[in-house]
């Protein structure tokens, strides 16, 4: 006994002086990455994580209704099961400034600026210390990192107007941060992504066929030179693209399953052709992502666009999961009437029983209708026999229950430069330029050819839809082009609890974060106007 209480002494000798040292209140960080770049692998590293962040946006899967967030509320889809976190987009009476989604999405954007800032400043200030690393690849990565910056203010000045802005590494905490006007954001957006367009490789020169490009550069300028009504300027990237050797609309079938029913705009949807090295002519930019249990680190998360387009057919007694119907769905958004019935012109490739699925046949071998057609009627059209898209389809035998969407991402490609040239043309009082720009897509399409007295930006809108459905951000284009109000007529129809109420001027901008106002004690963060 006396033994341990010699020892129980010590101890609580120890405690008190430690307790008393001023030392050992001390935090001492022994988890947190150095933000000085030192070598190659570290500033790889830096870059290979922009696209991990970009990744997280797509396969977020926390919130299953998060792909519905960016569609509902708009001019195509109905929420027909909504998860919780879209519902303030569709009932814009009860957006405010706590909303789940807009706070997500600043953090978000945020998190890229934060990393970018600190890949700039070191390549700008300490370039000749990195070991392992030549100018020329200096430049290089400078123009990689400068491009994800102006995506997220580009990104962010279309969601929220005016934001911070922050341009190099905040090494401290930080409570004055102030709103900056447009225009200074634009000057950054400009100065960004005309450094890499200037230095990016050109397309299929990356060292890894999902890093970006200059071409990818061009892209995304062309469509920032639009916001900022730069017209003649956007149409100017639209051409660098266009005539980038080597990238063309894809005209003919190609890749995994040309040798069964389908068309070559279907082909670029399947699994194994979404790329460029798997035959994909139009791809400009498409963010990888596999299977964790094919490839380790695959996917940052468990995506839901297949679960959240796709039809929830297998809940209908006698159909079940299959990859011919796209693999199995849950239909948490419905295409409205619009899309569905006013859309597309008889013909139009982009509407195809491949492209949008619109009847069933019973396909469980043991019902007793297998074969037979499924009669389309009642409340299943809205989320059990609807029509959707197929651009999501994927299907993985060893996951029938369809956990996750285990394929690419296209985010960027020629058939939208093709819509931002038409955009830009007719803002510059060419409707005929636009017709001809939007007849190549309609030409692919096998839709009618139009003329410049159809062309609106209505029209431009519309097909927008009939080519990127499923694929381009709804709602940001939207507001990009501020219409987000008048768009929302076309969403007629719904059922009581699906339409869209409460939509105002306003919402043409996201809120500000609550907690980022009160967070931010030595200034003032001024709301968005109607929040």
């Amino acid at each position: 006994m006396k033994r341990y209480t010699k020892f129980l002494t010590i101890i609580l000798s120890i405690l008190v002086v430690t307790a008393c040292s001023k030392d050992f209140l001390d935090e001492k960080l022994e988890d947190q990455h150095s933000p000085e770049i030192t070598d190659d692998l570290g500033l790889k590293a830096s870059l290979t994580l922009m696209y991990e962040i970009t990744s997280s946006f797509y396969t977020k899967a926390d919130n299953q209704g998060w792909v519905s967030v960016w569609n509902v509320g708009t001019d195509i889809a109905w929420p027909t099961q909504p998860e919780g976190v879209e519902i303030p987009h569709f009932r814009y009476n009860t957006l405010t400034s706590d909303d789940n989604a807009a706070s997500w999405m600043w953090n978000w954007e945020y998190n890229i600026i934060e990393n970018t800032n600190n890949i700039i400043f070191n390549i700008e200030n300490n370039g000749e210390n990195i070991t392992g690393m030549t100018e020329e690849k200096l430049t290089e990565y400078l123009g990689e990192a400068k491009f994800f910056r102006a995506k997220a203010y580009e990104e962010l000045v279309t969601l929220y107007g005016g934001v911070p802005l922050v341009t190099e590494p905040v090494n401290e905490p930080k409570f004055d941060f102030v709103r900056a006007n447009v225009e200074e954001i634009n000057a950054l957006i400009e100065e960004d992504l005309l450094y890499a367009v200037a230095n990016l490789p050109d397309l299929g020169q990356t060292e890894h066929e999902q890093r970006v490009s200059s071409v990818a550069a061009s892209h995304l300028l062309a469509k920032s030179y639009l916001r900022m009504g730069r017209n003649a300027e956007a149409e100017a990237q639209c051409d660098l693209v266009i005539n980038t050797p080597g990238l063309s609309l894809v005209t003919a079938r190609y890749g995994v399953k040309s040798d069964q029913p389908g068309d070559p705009f279907s082909d670029m949807f399947f699994k194994g052709n979404m790329r460029r090295s798997q035959g994909n002519s139009e791809a400009i930019w498409v963010l990888e992502n596999e299977n964790p249990s094919d490839v380790r680190a695959g996917s940052t998360g468990n995506p839901q666009h297949r679960r959240v387009w796709g039809g929830a057919y297998h809940n209908r007694n006698g159909m079940i999961p299959a990859e011919d119907l796209g693999g199995r769905g849950l239909s948490r958004l419905r295409l409205n009437n619009w899309v569905l019935y006013d859309l597309y012109d008889e013909g139009d490739m982009r509407n195809s029983q491949y492209n949008i699925k619109r009847e069933h046949t019973y396909n469980d071998p043991s019902h007793e209708l297998f074969g037979e057609p499924v009669p389309y009627e009642g409340p299943d059209t809205l989320f059990i026999l609807n029509p959707y898209t197929l651009k999501w389809k994927h299907f993985d035998p060893r996951d029938t229950f369809g956990f996750g969407m285990w394929k690419d991402f296209i985010l960027m490609r020629l058939g939208e430069t093709y819509l931002l040239k038409a955009e830009a043309q007719f803002k510059q009082d060419n409707p005929g330029g636009a017709a001809a720009s939007i007849n190549m897509l309609r030409t692919r399409a096998n839709a009618p050819q139009v003329t410049a007295s159809d062309i609106t930006m209505d029209f431009i809108l519309d097909e927008r839809v009939r080519e990127l459905l499923g694929e381009e951000n709804r709602r940001m284009e939207l507001m990009r082009t501020k219409t987000l109000l008048e768009r929302v007529d076309l969403n007629y129809g719904a059922p009581e609890g699906m339409r869209v109420e409460g939509i105002t001027d306003a919402h043409l901008l996201f809120p500000i974060p609550l907690t980022e106002i009160q967070l931010n004690k030595d200034a003032e963060l001024e709301q968005n106007p109607g929040y």
